[in-house]
């Protein structure tokens, strides 16, 4: 009777003790993945930021002679359909750099899914209202997410080097995406305020980057041709 109860609390012990099988084949596994887990997660968004900052310009005379394309992102519209201001700051900034030569033409690439709702005819509309010719502007219906417009740039309209317009919380995750797809592009900031969801903005970045990676370096999303 004691051997059985001996057993019993040895078995107890082992199951409360879950080092004692450390070094088991599935545990070590596990182990490794957690670890991985954790340097992935602390070490390739600072990475990724970190490798952006050197190709963050701020203002027009910063941009090299290299003839290139001006990329704006989309960023929402208003009920009216105008531009929102996050988006809006990305077009004067797009014209600063149409008007001091620094890009030869701008794309301005957004999400074009409902019928009501169409980022890239409001942008369109404020560049030229703005006096940038319809000629030097490129229209993309299909950017409905950062990943969509670099890939759409470089395999439907051929653009190899570009200027990515857009916030600085975006830049970072836009730079590595467009310099992964093979366009060679450099940021310029399109931050002129400080915006309500700034914050906001700030976090889902910080997340986006690994969805990012991903993209880039694993299962890709289709996209429209």
């Amino acid at each position: 009777m004691n051997n059985l109860y001996e057993d019993d609390l040895m078995a107890i012990r082992e199951i409360k003790d879950p080092m004692k099988n450390s070094n088991s084949p599935v545990s070590k596994i596990v182990i490794l993945i957690i670890f991985i887990f954790i340097v992935y997660s602390s070490f390739v968004p600072v990475f990724i930021f970190q490798a952006a900052f050197d190709k963050i310009i701020y203002k027009p005379a910063e941009a090299d002679d290299v003839d290139r394309i001006g990329i704006v992102f989309g960023a929402g519209i208003k009920e009216d359909g105008s531009p929102s201001d996050v988006l809006k700051d990305r077009l004067k900034s797009a014209m600063e750099l149409f008007y001091s030569n620094k890009i030869s033409k701008i794309l301005v690439s957004g999400d074009n899914r409902f019928e009501n709702y169409n980022e890239p005819e409001s942008m369109k509309s404020y560049l030229i209202n703005n006096g940038i010719s319809e000629d030097n502007i490129i229209v993309d219906y299909a950017g409905r997410r950062t990943y969509d417009t670099c890939v759409r740039a470089k395999e439907v309209f051929k653009v190899d080097k570009a200027i990515l317009i857009t916030q600085d919380f975006h830049l970072p995750r836009a730079l590595f995406t467009c310099n992964a797809l093979g366009i060679e592009s450099i940021g310029y900031s399109a931050t002129k305020q400080d915006y309500v969801k700034r914050d906001l903005f700030a976090m889902r970045e910080f997340a986006a980057i690994h969805k990012a990676v991903f993209d880039v370096y694993g299962w890709g999303p289709n996209y429209i041709k």
